[in-house]
């Protein structure tokens, strides 16, 4: 297959999570954060999506138990000590640009410190540079579904206003320390997530209070309101600096033609994708945002000045990862479930699946960027897609992932036709370029890399590094600039 619709300066590469990958939980200050204590879950249901619910007990069983078989987010794949051996093998990809996340919880242990946490930043100093060095554009996540223990213990998270304050603190150390050398920021990690995954977006765990769903919108009104102040910061910091706005796009179709299933489908879109891109991106809270709240009784605490500085710094691209499509209807009773990102979806008859039970959807890719760009008229840029896998570490070393090679060429091939489109498409960060432990179920099993990890799900193995297959398909993608497929 060949495409040829790349532009020549197309951002090809890879992204991480630190909570996933990093592991050194306890070393040079760290304290913990949600993902490492959140238990692994041996008897994994793939048929629906099931988020772990982490309470106060969960949290302080956790604070004193060292065992990162049970909390393996804790171990990752030891990225904090090989990150200059990962990092090669990215280059030697071609990787144009990495994205990864810096480590609130690492930088800032006390979440109110009075100074940042110095061996933290030389680590990242160290990564930083380390992309710079090959030729690659760091992009740093903010805050990427990690919310430091302290910051609930101390404030209640993002419900409370406090944090603010205290994440544009954190920004104003990583724009300084990182002017002209990283231009690409994102705020948050799919923002969007809050409401299926209040823990570890917002920190908010209060899920029996009778004002629970307005607490959710409480912290997102704060993380709205802190990221429009640290627009305006990086950009006064540095003119080049480039934030980006980010949701997990939760593409949606009309299960029928019915006008029903059609106006199901627009009030799911609202209000799981468009709303928290409208106001990262228009400046404001769109109508029917409105009448939600109106009709769930949800009152927003607003200060004076909140939505002029929301208005006046927008996000600079619009950024989101796009794993798998929905299905809407009126009538849901004869649908059936499966599972997706973050939250079960209802299957759509028209498309395979992974063995996760997540739809695989091409085309819905080419679809959701058009429907973004339109509606914006920002560019793109797609940090996050793949899909997990099983795969075999054959005796002599190699990996055979046909089926990973199959799932991106045609992703890539569908946002290809979506720039000749006129869709502009900064550029491509496949989730998961190294196998990392998996967001939602701490598995080592389910891989998503181009470079096999020798690990388990209970943590044996040698953490020895090995290319796959789609290792040399995506630097032979890259090295054509997505002529060949």
């Amino acid at each position: 297959m060949t495409n040829s619709n790349f532009p020549k300066d197309f951002l090809w590469g890879g992204a991480l999570s630190a909570c996933q990958a990093e592991g050194a939980y306890n070393v040079d200050g760290k304290t913990l954060t949600i993902p490492e204590v959140m238990k692994f879950n041996e008897k994994n249901d793939r048929k629906v999506t099931k988020q772990i619910r982490v309470n106060r007990e969960m949290i302080e069983e956790a604070k004193n138990d060292p065992d990162v078989v049970k909390y393996p987010k804790r171990r990752g794949i030891d990225f904090y000590h090989n990150f200059r051996e990962d990092i090669a093998l990215f280059a030697e990809m071609g990787f144009k640009v990495f994205r990864y996340s810096i480590a609130w919880a690492r930088v800032f242990p006390g979440g109110d410190d009075a100074a940042p946490n110095e061996k933290a930043l030389q680590f990242y100093d160290q990564v930083i540079d380390e992309c710079l060095k090959h030729g690659m554009e760091p992009l740093i996540t903010i805050s990427h579904f990690d919310t430091p223990i302290v910051l609930m213990d101390k404030f209640g998270g993002w419900y409370n206003r406090k944090l603010v304050d205290l994440y544009v603190n954190y920004c104003d150390v990583l724009f300084n320390r990182y002017k002209g050398k990283v231009k690409y920021w994102v705020t948050f990690n799919e923002i969007n997530m809050s409401v299926k995954a209040s823990a570890k977006t917002l920190g908010i765990i209060d899920y029996d209070a009778p004002n629970y769903e307005e607490m959710l919108f409480q912290g997102l009104h704060h993380q709205f309101v802190a990221a429009s102040r640290v627009t305006k910061m990086a950009h006064e910091i540095d003119p080049n600096n480039q934030i980006g706005s980010m949701v997990a796009y939760f593409t949606t179709y009309p299960y029928t033609c019915k006008p029903e299933d059609a106006l199901q489908m627009q009030q799911d879109d609202q209000m799981k994708n468009q709303f928290y891109l409208d106001v990262l991106n228009k400046g404001e809270y769109p109508y029917y945002s409105k009448t939600y709240f109106k009709n769930k009784g949800i009152q927003l605490n607003i200060e004076d000045g909140d939505l002029e500085g929301i208005r006046a710094h927008t996000a600079d691209f619009v950024g989101m990862s796009y794993y798998n499509s929905m299905i809407s209807s009126s009538d849901t009773e004869q649908l059936e479930l499966t599972a997706g990102n973050v939250h079960s979806v209802y299957k759509n008859p028209h498309l395979p699946a992974n063995e996760w039970g997540w739809q695989i959807d091409p085309i819905g890719l080419r679809y959701t960027l058009n429907l973004v760009y339109d509606r914006y008229q920002k560019p793109v840029f797609i940090l996050e897609n793949s899909s997990g896998f099983y795969d075999k570490l054959n005796d002599d070393g190699t990996i055979n992932d046909p089926y990973r090679i199959d799932f991106l060429s045609k992703h890539i091939e569908q946002m290809g036709l979506a720039i000749a489109d006129g869709v502009e498409v900064l550029g491509y960060t496949m989730w998961g370029p190294i196998d990392m432990i998996s967001s939602g179920t701490s598995e080592m099993s389910k891989r998503y890399g181009f470079i096999y990890v020798d690990q388990d799900d209970y943590g044996n193995g040698t953490l020895k590094r090995y290319r796959k297959d789609s290792f040399f398909w995506y630097q032979n993608v890259i090295r054509t600039n997505g002529a060949e497929l």
